[in-house]
Parts: structure tokens; sequence; C-alpha cells
């Protein structure tokens, strides 16, 4: 067989050698036919069946879990079991079967791709990509159905003169729970045709370190099981049988990485700072209050990013189980236990039009220009105001900032901290305690609040650049679309202009500005961005030490002209010269 490479999305750093063992989605195996009437209850019966006993694993999943296990699987088998024990998944299939005469298969995946259609009106990525957990829990329930339970070899240890290849996992679609049972098969890497950058399994990936491409479409189709396959995780690449020459030039550059790994390991306690003495604020993004462990781990001073979108997509979506006050404030409060009195930034609800809480509204015709994020918010003032109160009573024990996305106008900013001082005389009136001087800060990811900064540092105490959605909807790009997925580009000039006008004017007004998208995590842009003035990033934990050794070998008086020079040029070409001298110096 000829060698082939295959183009996907990077997910987790390194590179992975071994043999395909691909798994085969139930989903494509489902039969569908009606069932007699005198059988229905046993068609009920055998779904139920099969969902008590996916819960029962997962339930042992959760209870045997390793010591060393990224604290992001336990929360993510909990999701899962979330999902399967909610109605629309354990009950609506049961009624289908009774009232359409639906197959037990049938009605799961009718309901599955039911799901899966409303969650693909979802603008953010974050949330859309959690239509595959729904999926991945359909997956288990529908392998028991149609008896496809896969098991995995278990591959024997090398003996001193005999290479015994490792496992790459090749699959449509793999869930955080399956991933578990790869710990002890050599399992070194993983393909998908599904996924995304902030997939749970992307997530996992790069928790444990493992090299990882997904979005690769079709790959489980072109790969035979037994194939050498080579994961560049870098570049999101995946080459298939490559010649001898291909296989022992990766093992030589798989080596180094390791080499390399192993240095930053060593930096993990050592402070960021530039080589001219000046300190660097490393944040983590975190998705669940279990992920703080992770982010000290790596070193970082605090939480730039947590998303609470992820504690009210975790409710069947449906608006009648959004999390109590009680719920949210327990979940802020472990955050700020767990980071030990470092800050924690909590962004406030994501969602809106484009990605209902209830089941039944109708999405907008344009999602990302619709009513999302803090317009949603300001629609619904009851739903506001329960959040904020709850980040509020979080902050008497510890240090929260309390950060704001989409703004874009000023009546926006002051309706907004009007429902905060409202939320905060509520608990006054309660006799609730908070911090009276909680820090509030914006998301500039509009290229509007980008123009208008002054509106925001009038008004606000930090800036936080979400730079995801700033280069989408500057270059009106949606870079889940493969079709112009290669038109993101985050080096385009109108997308440095903006990034350097707001860290710059927040430098100017000697307010705090932080970028807390990808590109904060991507060493190629380390430099540059500290050039520009950056003093806060905030990435995943698994970038932050790579991002650290960056700024330790940085000096800033070199960077800050060799910057310039990038933002004065506006030819692909020339800033390609210009990020390449820089990243010399």
């Amino acid at each position: 067989m000829a060698s082939f490479t295959l183009h996907g999305i990077p997910v987790s750093r390194g590179i992975a050698i071994g043999r395909a063992h691909l798994l085969r989605p139930a989903a494509r195996d489902v039969k569908h036919y009606l069932v007699p009437e005198e059988r229905l209850e046993a068609e009920v019966d055998r779904l139920s069946s099969a969902i008590e006993r996916v819960n029962e694993e997962l339930r042992i999943l959760r209870r045997d879990l390793p010591l060393d296990a990224p604290t992001e699987l336990a929360a993510f088998i909990d999701v899962h079991a979330l999902i399967l024990s909610d109605p629309i998944i354990s009950e609506e299939p049961l009624r289908m079967i009774r009232s359409r005469h639906y197959n037990a298969e049938w009605a799961l995946l009718s309901q599955i791709d039911a799901l899966s259609a409303q969650f693909d009106e979802i603008e953010d990525l974050y949330l859309r990509e959690r239509k595959n957990d729904i999926r991945q829990v359909g997956e288990r329930v529908l392998k028991i159905l149609t008896g496809s339970e896969q098991s995995f070899p278990t591959v024997p240890a090398a003996s001193e003169d005999q290479y015994v290849p490792q496992m790459i996992v090749v699959a449509h679609d793999i869930s955080p729970a399956d991933m578990l049972q790869f710990r002890d098969r050599a399992f070194v890497g993983f393909v998908t045709d599904l996924g995304g950058q902030n997939s749970h399994t992307a997530i996992v990936a790069r928790s444990l370190d493992i090299p990882a491409a997904v979005g690769m479409s079709n790959a489980s189709q072109l790969i035979d099981d037994e194939d050498w396959v080579i994961i560049d995780g870098d570049a999101g690449t995946v080459i298939v049988d490559p010649a001898p020459i291909v296989l022992e030039q990766y093992r030589e550059l798989q080596a180094q990485l390791l080499r390399e790994r192993k240095k930053l390991g060593k930096l993990k306690k050592t402070p960021a700072i530039t080589r001219d003495g000046t300190f660097i604020h490393l944040l983590a993004n975190i998705e669940l209050p279990e992920d703080c462990a992770g982010a000290l781990e790596s070193g970082a001073v605090g939480v730039g990013l947590f998303r609470s979108e992820f504690l009210f997509m975790g409710h069947s979506g449906q608006a009648s189980r959004t999390p109590s006050e009680d719920e949210q404030f327990e979940s802020y409060r472990k955050a700020v236990i767990a980071m030990k009195g470092r800050p924690v930034t909590i962004r406030t609800l994501d969602v809106g039009a484009d990605k209902p809480l209830d089941k039944d509204e109708e999405t907008a015709l344009n999602p990302a220009l619709g009513l999302r994020a803090i317009r949603y918010c300001l629609s619904e003032p009851q739903l506001f105001l329960t959040q904020l109160r709850a980040i509020l009573r979080a902050s008497a024990y510890g240090p929260i900032n309390l950060l704001i996305p989409m703004l874009a106008h000023a009546f926006e900013i002051d309706q907004t901290l009007s429902m905060i001082e409202q939320a905060k005389q509520q608990l006054r009136d309660a006799k609730k305690k908070f911090d009276q001087e909680i820090k509030i800060g914006a998301m500039i990811e509009i290229p509007a609040a980008a123009l208008t900064l002054p509106l925001f540092i009038k008004r606000l105490d930090f800036l936080s650049i979400g730079t995801n959605d700033l280069i989408q909807y500057t270059l009106a790009i949606d870079r889940v679309d493969h079709e112009v997925a290669h038109l993101y580009n985050p080096l385009h000039p109108a997308v440095l202009q903006l990034l350097f006008m707001t860290i710059s004017a927040g430098a100017k007004a000697g307010i705090p500005v932080a970028v807390c998208g990808e590109i904060a995590g991507d060493t190629k842009l380390t430099r540059l961005l500290l050039g520009m003035g950056l003093r806060e990033f905030s990435m995943h934990p698994a970038q932050l030490l790579s991002v650290k050794h960056e700024i330790l070998n940085s000096d800033l008086s070199q960077l800050e002209p060799a910057a310039k020079k990038v933002l004065k040029v506006y030819e692909p070409a020339a800033i390609a010269d210009a990020m390449e001298k820089l990243s010399r110096i």
C-alpha cells in the first residue's frame, strides 16, 4: 500500500508512532424495523437494560480511576452519566418505542440525531462540540444493543532484540471514558474523524500528554488495522504506511522531543521572568473546578478563564434544569479554594439564541450575530442575577475577577454594571458576604470593542482578549467550516493591529490586559505578543511550560522593536520574514 498523508486539527503536541487499531462505530450498523405490539414492552426493557448497564460501567470507571488520572476524566465521566440520566436520553426513546413501534436502536439513534442537529446551530466552538458527548454516550448504549462491543489488545513487552510497535487508536470518535481502557494497552496516540480543539477527547489528550489529531473526516475509512501510522501532533497530520526513511526520521524527532520535554519539566517552579527581569503572568484556562489541580501543577499563577457555560450545558440543555444559585456558587467556591489564594477569572454565561438553554427555543438565522453572551444575559435578567450572586458569594472565599463576554456598546457596559450592583445589594440585604471591590472586566472579542477601547477603559478594571472570536469576526471566518478554515489566520495584519491597539491602550491606562484565546498558548507567537507589550497569557495548562521556556529566553528590549517591524508590514511574505527574524532574537 502506498504511503499517504491526512490533514486534521492538532490538539495535543508530540510525535506518536505505532500500529493502527480501529474502533468501529456501532451507529453505522443500526437496523431499522417496526416492533409488533405484543413485543413493545420487551423492547422497552431491552433499551432500559442497556442504559442501566452503561450507567453501571460509568460508575465502575469513576470508582476505579487511577490516582494519577487527569482530573478532567472524572468530570467527563460524571457529565456522561448526567447525560445518560436525562429524560431526553433515558425516557424519550422509550416513548418512541411505544408510540412509533421503533426498535430500540432506531429510537435511541433518532433521538441522538435530533439533539445533535440542535447543537449544530451553536456558534461557540466549545459548546458546539458538546454534541459529541451525547453521541459518545449513545454509542456506548448502541454497542450493547448491537452486541458490537470491542476488546482492546494487550501489547506484549518487547524483548531485547525485538521492537514491539505501540498502538494508535483510529476511530470515528472516542469518548474520554473509552480512553481509560487504553492506559495499560500501550496506547500512544489517537486519530478521529470528528472533534475539534475544545472537544472533551482533545482536552483529555492534552491532559494525558498524548499526541492526537482530530477532525480527519474519513481517517477511520482510509486506515486499516495494523497499518503503520505516524501522528505529528504539532502539525495535525497523520502519515499512513510511511517509507522506512520517513519512519526513521520521525523516530529521531520523537526522541529529540522527549529530551526537550524532560528539560521543560524542570521549569515548573521557575518564575516566568524575561532575561531583562520582567515578570510575566502565566494563567490557566479551565472548564471545571477539578481542572485547578492541573493548573497548579503546571505552575499557573491563577485562572485567566473559567468557562461557566460548562455548568449550564451539563444540565440537559433545558431552561427548567439550569443550575441553581447554590449549585453554581459551590462550583465557583471549589475553584477559588483549590487555587489557594491565586486569582480566578470567571466568565459569565456565554449562551443565547445560538446555543439555547431551552431545546424548543428557535435559533437565530445567523447565530454568530444573534442574541448571545451578554446580550442574552441582559434579556434574561433573573438568570443573569442568579449567576452574578453565585459568583459574588464565591468571592468571599478568595480573589475572583468577573469577566463579561461579547460587550460592544456603552449601554451594554452600563446595564451590566447596574445589574452587578443590583446583585450586590441583594446579597447585602440577605446579609451574605462577598468581595465589595471585586474586579470587573470585559472580553475584547468584537472588532467594534477593540476600536472603541476608551469606553471600556473608563468603566472597567481589566480587559481580556478573546482571540478565537476576534479573529473570526475580523476575518468573517468560521474556522470549523473546512471550506474556509485555511483563511483563519492570527497573523493577518488586521488582527495584529487590533491586538496591538488593545494591549497598548491597556498599558497606557494602567489596567491589566490578558490574552485568553488559543494564540496565548502558541509558542510561535509568544515573542510577538511579548514585543507588543502583553504581560498576561492564559492558556491550557499543558501549554504553559513551553510558553514559559520562550519567556525565559526572551529580552523585551530586543523584542519590542522587532515586533514593531512585524506590525509595519502587510504583505504575507513580509510578515513571515519579520516573524522569522523575531524568532531568532
